[in-house]
């Protein structure tokens, strides 16, 4: 009878070694969120089959950390658990940069010179308050190769749950990406175009050495139009794309039959261009105003082709961004950050792949896009606030104006402009029906489907500059912030040519549940009484019962 007791708890222990040989041989992971944060997108798989050798990856989320980025750092860590479950040739490692560093100032020194931004965070807890300094930054490794990841995503105004929940939104394009870019073998071209009164390089420099790392870049100059026009035609097509950055100077004829026929023969184009000649730079007189003019650029009926018409008008806007003034003299000197409705402060309506999820844009003496009647397809991807409105050119631009608070009914039922459009199309030639600037063989009537971007502010892609030396773009340095335009204009990029399924990445809904800090604050002392007493109370009324049980069992 002894044996056959024991049978159970044997039968019951080879059951459980069994179930763990059979689960060592198979590996199976269910995603039972309700969002599907867990599971990998196709692109993402796609993109991590391509590893048959370690890619090694250095997340500087370690130590102590506040619960917000214990959070960010938790979900990390199943992300990458997730992609090295796909493909085993991901490594990664968990490292606290700061932590037990005897010299911290060199440290973050040396991280910032890397590109690593800290994070700075106060922490509360109690009466007592503290800053911390993190590194939200992760580092893939790949053979020579390496490059950022990051893992905060900045917002304006957002509080710093808000930044975590949207950072992990994102953190799969973020990984995806990187991994992308360490993959890349043969790239695709880039041209940027000279000619015409463009940005220099070095206002551009900042974006163009992020795109470096997807593409190769090249300048092409349009100025042999005229004199050799089927020669740079010829040129332009080795390119798989064209950015024109803020043109100043009129496009002849023959130009823009390049451009037309380079665009109808497949190539891709985005389009940075300014209705009106107008600069901060230029208010800084005596009389601190000047007269905003329309450009004489000769592109309205090239942009009417594709169904487009930068308006000859400037952008007010309720919803904008700051500039900084001095006052005083000398050392006496002040800056002081001060209201600005020509520089509007864009919000992406997340209506598609390229602007969803998207930090807040600068904008800068920009124009609205009118839509003509169009056989393309037009997607607005990025419009003014519902209270913003133009104003007629030519106009004087005044900074006093800055004093005078706007009323704001005046802005009512006026805005929405659109600033950033995507067409997509089957295009047809500006001169089907015209005398042509050139003999060209073949000469393209009408192309392929194609796309292509145009944006009504040439300094989107303008980059400050510092002791000569070009800032990140989309960072403000008189004010501080930092703004989307550079992720912007990459998710152009990226989209134009191709690359649209990482893209689409963008697109993944996640939502994160955080605790509610003020009503841990406010009830600290009821849930720990309950979740300390409770339990003590339990195991009282539970001896107590079971003593009453042993005294009436065996109290006899």
């Amino acid at each position: 009878m002894k044996k056959k007791q024991y049978l159970p708890i044997i039968y019951t222990l080879l059951a459980i070694l069994i179930a763990n040989i059979i689960g060592s041989f198979l590996h199976l992971r269910w995603d039972l969120t309700d969002d599907q944060r867990y599971t990998l997108s196709e692109t993402s798989e796609d993109i991590l089959s391509g590893f048959d050798t370690p890619v090694v990856i250095d997340v500087l989320l370690e130590g102590s950390l506040p619960p917000e980025f214990q959070k960010l750092r938790l979900e990390t860590q199943l992300l990458l658990e997730e992609m090295a479950y796909r493909n085993p040739m991901i490594k990664y490692n968990f490292v606290a940069p700061l932590e037990g560093d005897n010299n911290t100032q060199q440290t973050i020194s040396q991280l910032q010179q890397m590109g690593l931004t800290p994070t700075s965070v106060q922490s509360k807890e109690g009466g007592s308050s503290s800053q911390e300094i993190i590194f939200p930054w992760a580092i893939a490794n790949y053979g020579k190769k390496s490059v950022r990841v990051p893992l905060l995503k900045n917002k304006l105004g957002a509080t710093v749950e808000e930044r975590i929940n949207n950072s992990i939104q994102q953190m799969e394009y973020s990984f995806a990406n990187a991994l992308k870019t360490l993959s890349i073998t043969n790239k695709k071209k880039i041209a940027i175009l000279k000619g015409n009164g463009e940005l220099e390089d070095i206002q551009i420099a900042d974006y163009l050495t992020e795109l470096k790392a997807y593409y190769n870049i090249g300048a092409v100059t349009l100025d042999s139009a005229t004199s050799n026009p089927q020669k740079l035609l010829q040129d332009l097509r080795e390119f798989d794309m064209a950015i024109v950055a803020k043109p100043t100077k009129r496009f002849s004829e023959e130009q823009k039959y390049v451009l037309d026929q380079y665009i109808l023969g497949g190539g891709k184009s985005i389009w940075l261009v300014d209705a009106v000649a107008m600069e901060l730079d230029s208010l800084m007189n005596e009389k601190g105003s000047a007269l905003a003019m329309p450009y004489d650029l000769n592109l309205t009926d090239f942009f009417f082709s594709y169904g487009l018409r930068i308006e000859p008008q400037l952008i007010k806007d309720m919803y904008h961004t700051q500039i900084v003034l001095a006052s005083g003299q000398d050392n006496n000197s002040q800056y002081q950050p001060l209201p600005w409705l020509y520089a509007p402060m864009v919000f992406s309506k997340n209506s598609h792949a390229i602007s969803t999820n998207l930090e807040a844009l600068r904008f800068q003496f920009t124009s609205p896009i009118s839509l003509l009647k169009s056989n393309n397809q037009q997607s607005v991807l990025l419009a003014s606030s519902a209270l913003s409105k133009p104003i007629g050119i030519p106009s004087e631009i005044q900074l006093a104006s800055i004093q005078q608070p706007p009323k704001r009914e005046t802005f009512v039922d006026k805005g929405n402009m659109p600033l950033a459009v995507l067409v997509e199309g089957n295009f047809e030639s500006m001169y089907q029906h015209r005398v042509k600037p050139f003999a060209q063989t073949p000469a393209l009537e009408t192309g392929e489907n194609n796309q292509m971007i145009l944006i009504s502010d040439g300094d989107l892609i303008r980059n400050q500059i510092r002791n000569g030396r070009p800032l990140e773009l989309g960072y403000d340095k008189w004010t501080n912030n930092f703004f989307g335009n550079k992720e912007f204009l990459l998710n152009c990029a990226n989209y134009l040519l191709q690359d649209d399924g990482l893209i689409n990445i963008r697109t993944k809904k996640v939502q994160i549940p955080f605790l509610d800090s003020k009503r841990i604050e406010k009830e600290k002392n009821k849930w720990q009484l309950i979740n300390i007493g409770f339990p003590i109370v339990c195991l009282l009324l539970f001896g107590l019962g079971f003593g009453i049980l042993r005294r009436k069992k065996y109290g006899r």
